[in-house]
């Protein structure tokens, strides 16, 4: 009932940039709560990359502060990820997250499919 659609990644160089949308849409009346960006290189755990909630406190891994920012629309469920001075170790699959509660049900964790970001050096 509730999808999160990626978009924005690709192949770029090292130094360059790119801009990850997630949008979340559900076809009942729901709430949003934070929300967030994982990332996961082949053969590596799933890591926390940045994290915004409702009223825009962020969160970063130490690894992209400085580099990344994450954003959010809250009028159209969006949340965004500027990627700045890319590195090869930024590759991998990036994953939207949010906390979303359906009207009457407790807040659940909701994931998107994923979007390949890769960085050539």
């Amino acid at each position: 009932q509730v999808r999160l659609v990626e978009s924005g990644g690709g192949l770029v160089q090292a130094g360059g940039s790119l801009k990850l949308s997630c949008a979340c849409a559900a076809s009942t009346t729901y709430y949003i709560g934070a929300m967030g960006w994982y990332r996961q290189a082949p053969g590596k755990q799933r890591e926390l990359v940045a994290t915004i909630t409702l009223d825009w406190k962020t969160n970063y891994s130490d690894s992209v502060k400085g580099r990344f920012t994450i954003s959010r629309d809250n009028a159209k469920d969006t949340i965004y990820l500027q990627m700045n001075n890319l590195k090869p170790e930024d590759t991998a699959v990036y994953y939207c997250n949010a906390a979303v509660r359906l009207s009457g049900r407790p807040y659940q964790d909701y994931w998107g499919q994923g979007t390949q970001v890769t960085v050539s050096s």
